[in-house]
């Protein structure tokens, strides 16, 4: 039997791997710089990528609503807790998607595994690209289906596994934007295999939307397909949309089918109205502000090329998302370190998060920041002594 001295066994063994994750204390509002732990630092690790989680319009937007409606929602959706704002929400995000219908859930966790578990149970199938997303790797278990893993973006291997299957229903999901490498998805052919094979597709796009596509609608904006092609659309509220919440868009019938059959979704509190008052007015701004992708494009081509000129090698990514791969967990963390002792808070992803080996830095690029920010995390970077040892290790690794 496993006792409480398993757990600080537990802890100890990952500390001593490098895996030991720790939390710091943000002491001010989402920015290019932020307060951490009593310290200013730019802030080279956050998610809202056009700079939306502390605009003026959403916050007086969150204002108002809570003013208006409260601050908590009360019951879940189908009890007393769906309200007037999360109505126009979910037709406002539907008609922003180009689908029939959208609908709210609490988290991209929630969305992906109730999505997951209400389409497919035991004698389906779901075929997963192997880095994907937790949430999309939980929703197969939790569904009881046949999981399947191929290999990252290999369409050849996914076209093998589902020739193979016997399964009464298959599912093909995956990231729009790998949240850790920062590539896209090949959606042309993960469409052409799901057609072929008669499966769903359902892409989590929580890192393309608001950033990818000319009015900001995503991966799928940038591709061309539509809702009959892609008939199953997640995106994540708390990143390009500063606010909070999920969604899934898709046809009626999918929408009024998860309404009826996600747990997720049924047995939670809904959102608080307020917070769906305030993704109304981010919605807006990511609508009409189209110089904000504008400028996050610039700022990435500014660090790739900085990247290049000094000699670091980035991965294939043209998404804000701008790993630096080290290879060792200790090295990683010491990057980080320096790093931050220098001014910047930059993150060490280590695994479980990534493949063993592949430890790195996770520099994250927002519209919020200016040339100058830019260049001198550059100079930062290129000071530090581990990252030609940990080039080399990550050759090795993803050899």
């Amino acid at each position: 039997m496993r006792g409480p001295l398993f757990l600080k066994r537990w802890l100890n063994d990952i500390d001593l791997q490098g895996r030991y994750r720790q939390r710091r204390t943000v002491e001010s509002p989402q920015a290019s710089e932020i307060l951490v732990d009593g310290r200013w630092l730019v802030n080279f690790c956050s998610n809202d990528y056009l700079g939306l989680a502390n605009h003026p319009a959403v916050i007086a937007a969150l204002q108002r609503g809570a003013s208006v409606f409260g601050v908590g929602a009360g019951a879940a959706h189908l009890v007393c807790g769906h309200g007037g704002p999360h109505q126009a929400l979910e037709e406002e995000l539907a008609a922003f998607m180009n689908r029939d219908r959208a609908l709210l859930f609490s988290t991209g966790y929630m969305a992906n595994m109730g999505v997951i578990s209400a389409l497919l149970g035991r004698g389906d199938a779901v075929f997963e690209d192997r880095l994907n997303h937790a949430s999309l790797l939980d929703g197969a278990r939790l569904s009881g289906a046949r999981l399947h893993r191929y290999g990252h973006a290999e369409p050849a291997r996914l076209q093998g596994l589902l020739s193979g299957t016997s399964a009464d229903q298959a599912l093909i999901a995956t990231d729009g934007v790998f949240s850790m490498d920062g590539d896209l998805a090949p959606v042309d052919e993960l469409a052409v295999l799901a057609r072929q094979h008669d499966a769903w597709l359902m892409i989590d796009d929580a890192h393309g939307l608001g950033v990818l596509g000319e009015n900001g609608r995503g991966l799928l904006e940038v591709t061309g397909h539509s809702q009959d092609e892609v008939p199953i659309v997640v995106g994540t509220l708390g990143k390009a949309f500063g606010t909070f919440g999920a969604f899934v868009a898709g046809s009626d019938d999918l929408i009024e089918y998860l309404i009826q059959r996600a747990r997720t979704y049924i047995y939670t509190t809904a959102l608080p109205p307020a917070i769906a008052e305030a993704t109304r007015a981010s919605l807006r701004l990511v609508k009409e502000e189209s110089w904000r992708r504008d400028r996050l494009a610039a700022r990435i081509r500014q660090f790739r090329q900085g990247a290049e000129h000094l000699g670091l090698k980035l991965m294939d990514s043209t998404s804000p998302i701008q790993p630096l791969v080290i290879g060792d967990n200790r090295s990683a963390i010491e990057a980080s370190d320096q790093l931050r002792a220098s001014g910047f808070w930059v993150s060490a992803i280590r695994p479980p998060t990534v493949p063993d080996g592949t430890a790195r830095l996770r520099i994250t690029v927002t519209s919020m920041h200016t040339e100058d920010q830019v260049d001198r995390l550059l100079e930062g970077m290129s000071r530090l002594p581990m990252i030609k040892l940990g080039q080399v290790n990550a050759v090795r690794a993803l050899a």
